[in-house]
This record gives structure tokens, sequence and C-alpha cells, in this order.
């Protein structure tokens, strides 16, 4: 393991690390699980920093693979509670940790209650997401409501997506309904070298912390307002709305009660925009 720290530091690991560990216990990085795991100790150690995690926090990880990130967290002191679907690296992640405090649920990430993983202490997301259902781990995360704040790795164009606002091209329902839950920055870029396998997307660190005046739950109805708008985004949002039996009159009535002009389109609205025309829905 890489130890560029010195005697009583917890060593990290590296390439041959992981494919050592990978080997010994008969494993393959999966396409379909969007596992490609961190190799550069100054990288996991950079994500840590700028998640701002101190010794004592209480962190979920999910995805956490074989532990480069795991052991990052734990180097600073960091109690941590992973989330890992797969039972390989589940039991390669068990023995990389040791006795590190490090609390192992082989489980969903959509399916998981974060409240009940964490009980009554605050809590942080830390983690590199698998890249196939970052968004959806976001967003359930977020509905829920429990956690206090995430700093998670993921591909580029997802994190741009996340980040985006009206009349930017990757601007999407996905960027409003994480702008009605939260605010979002894109933190900085990681290099596809620090990955094995060598990844073919770029990725980026995203930090993202919930809006405190804002109930999720709330939310869901603006929500399934944005899903409708942007299900034919480039319709005129009256014609896009005409789902689950609305008639034409009453959406003309809805716009033109929130003060939108009757051309207006889902990709023109502001969060703020989307919240006020659900208020007349």
């Amino acid at each position: 393991m890489t130890d560029p720290e010195g005697e009583g530091t917890r060593a990290l690991l590296g390439g041959r690390e992981i494919r050592a560990i990978l080997d010994r216990h008969g494993l393959r990085p999966t396409k379909t699980r969007g596992q490609n795991f961190v190799t550069d100790p100054n990288t996991v150690r950079r994500i840590v920093r700028d998640a701002g995690v101190s010794a004592g926090d209480l962190v979920v990880e999910v995805g956490p693979g074989l532990g480069s990130l795991t052991l990052a967290l734990v180097e600073a002191g960091a109690r941590v509670v992973a989330v890992e679907l797969d039972h390989g690296l589940a039991g390669a992640l068990a023995e990389v940790v040791g006795d590190a405090a490090v609390e192992i649920h082989v489980a969903d990430a959509l399916g998981v209650s974060y409240a009940d993983l964490i009980g009554d202490d605050p809590a942080v997301m830390v983690a590199n997401l698998p890249y196939n259902v970052a968004t959806p781990i976001l967003l359930t995360a977020l509905r829920e409501g429990a956690l206090a704040g995430y700093h998670v790795m993921v591909q580029r164009e997802v994190g741009e997506r996340w980040v985006a606002t009206p009349g930017q091209k990757a601007h999407g329902a996905v960027s409003i309904k994480i702008a009605l839950l939260a605010t979002a920055r894109i933190a900085g870029p990681i290099s596809r070298q620090a990955f094995h396998p060598v990844p073919k997307v770029d990725s980026v660190t995203v930090d993202v912390r919930p809006r405190p005046d804002v109930d999720p739950a709330a939310m869901e109805p603006v929500m399934a307002l944005v899903d409708a708008g942007f299900g034919q985004r480039r319709k005129l949002l009256r014609n896009a709305l005409a789902v689950n039996g609305r008639r034409p009159a009453d959406i003309d009535e809805m716009l033109e009660a929130a003060g939108m002009p009757l051309t207006t389109r889902a990709e023109e609205l502001q969060p703020s925009d989307w919240v006020r025309l659900a208020g007349h829905a």
C-alpha cells in the first residue's frame, strides 16, 4: 500500500494494490455497475479535504468499492457508513479497512433509508458514486432530506447537468429538481488517469448543499410538473403539460395565472417559475 506521509498514517491504495486485491478476490470491475476504482492517494485526500471532513465526522459513502476513498476518510478521522451493492466488493472492503471505524452495509443505495443508517447524528455523503446511477442516488437522498451535504465524484457530463441553468445546453429536468432542493457547484476536475480501469469519460467532484428552508416533500408536486414539462421539452409548455387528463383550457388558465405567456417553453423557466406555476396547478 502507498504511505507517502510516513509512519502513523494509515496507508492508502495505489494502482498496484487495487489490482492485487481484485486478483486475490477473483473480482473484475463491471461497466454495468459503473465500477472504476481510484488509484491515486493524492486524489482521494484532495476529495476529503475539499469536502471539509474532520475528525469525528459521520460520513456516508455510497459505492466504496475496494476502499480507496474510505481509507482517506478514515485517515481524516471520520466515522464511515459504507453502502455497497456488490457482495464481492463488500467482502474485499472489509478486509481492506480491517478494524477501522467503518460500518459496511451490503445494500442498494436507491433503497436504503439514510435516516436509519445515521440515526440522530448529522452526516454528509462523500463518495465516488457509481456513474450509471449517480443522479438517481443524489435525488433519492435529497428527497429523503436526512443528509446535511454531499461532496461526490461523478462523470463530467452528469456534473454539468446537475449545475446547469436555463439557457445552457446541459440544462434539463434534473437541473431544475436539484436546484429546487439544493445548491450545487462543480468543485473541480478529476483526471481519468486516477482510475482503474481508466474510464473513457472525464470526471468532476460536485458539492451539493440542501436548502435549509425547503421541505423536500413540498417540492414533490413541483417536480412532477417539471417531469411533465420536460417530457417533450421542445414543445410549448401548454402542449407538453397536456397529459394525465389536463385540458388545454385549464393549462392556459394556469399559465396566465402564473404570469407566463402561452408561448413559454420548459427550458426557459427558472426553478422559482416552476414553484409559482405549481401553485396554480
